[in-house]
């Protein structure tokens, strides 16, 4: 098998490279066909010289789908990223104008920003950039950045957290965590809405949590644990909306984000207290891929988003 290092770069048609691309990404020549305007039998016939200029089979056939080789996956994300770049450089600034954009657009984040960015950011985008599609994507777990790194996603917006090194973020907001109930909880009758929950109280709730693997201890159990306490835990769900409909509709209480029960506290469905410990506020991130950071498009869409999510700041650090 010939080496890669005695491969004549100049010899390359780079086109060749952006057919690779749409073939690891799709595992068909059809679909890769599609997203670079070739027929399947000239990605069929591309495929042949990649393979020949690479000394590799690149991808091979498995069931309906072309399976990449080891050598090729080692290829597919640094393959992307050059391209990506390349993409950045040839676009230059001056030649993007929202108002003429054509394009679609991937958030991954929870489902509290269907109620607190969508509706804004599709409101600016009608005015500016009626041509932009915006996507909102689940943001998945274990891996909140996986959309990010496969290329799935634009941007995720998230908790604040320690980044791989492939990626950039901002810190867009500060959300502080609040006890929510349903308005007219029984137990909370005599207790005004706003006011701190008396801790015996607290304790002696029935709690629903927001755990995506399931786990019966989240925020707050630390900061009880040292004054000797401990709640009750009755449910778990994997995001905060569903604890936000389940407090809804039942006499569990939770501990959420500030921001996270806006909606329900709005529609008066909801009220919030105060917990009886003190809590850290949580940061919210949004996060992208390097490969993203200087295109004009991406620079542009992420100043829009840090705007309308800078107007749910409860305060905190400095952004």
């Amino acid at each position: 098998m010939a080496s890669i290092r005695s491969m004549n770069f100049q010899s390359l048609d780079l086109n060749l490279l952006r057919v690779l691309e749409a073939l690891l990404e799709t595992g068909s020549t059809v679909r890769a066909g599609e997203r670079v305007g070739l027929s399947q039998p000239a990605v069929s016939a591309a495929l042949g010289r990649l393979r020949h200029a690479l000394g590799d089979p690149l991808l091979v056939r498995q069931g309906q789908r072309l399976v990449p080789t080891d050598y090729a996956r080692g290829l597919a994300g640094p393959l992307r990223e050059a391209l990506d770049r390349l993409r950045a450089v040839l676009a230059g600034p001056e030649d993007w104008d929202p108002g003429r954009a054509e394009m679609t657009f991937r958030i991954s984040g929870s489902e509290s920003q269907a109620d607190l960015l969508m509706p804004r950011l599709a409101a600016e985008l009608a005015g500016v950039a009626p041509g932009i599609q915006l996507q909102l994507l689940e943001l998945g777990t274990p891996g909140f950045l996986d959309r990010l790194e496969r290329d799935d996603a634009d941007l995720a917006i998230l908790p604040e957290m320690d980044l791989p090194p492939w990626a950039e973020g901002r810190r867009v907001f500060v959300s502080r965590l609040t006890m929510i109930a349903r308005s007219g909880h029984p137990e909370l009758a005599g207790l005004a809405a706003g006011a701190e929950v008396p801790l015996d109280l607290f304790c002696g709730l029935r709690h629903v949590l927001a755990s995506p693997d399931g786990r019966m201890q989240g925020m707050g159990d630390a900061a009880l644990a040292r004054l000797g306490r401990a709640r009750h835990v009755a449910m778990t769900l994997p995001n905060f909306s569903g604890v936000c409909r389940v407090v809804e509709a039942s006499d569990l209480v939770a501990l959420v984000p500030g921001h996270a029960a806006r909606a329900g506290i709005g529609r008066g469905t909801l009220r919030a207290h105060v917990p009886p410990v003190e809590l850290p506020p949580v940061p919210i991130a949004m996060v992208w891929h390097r490969r993203d950071a200087a295109a004009p498009a991406h620079r542009w869409m992420r100043g829009r988003i840090a705007e309308i999510l800078a107007l749910l700041d409860e305060g905190g650090p400095p952004l």
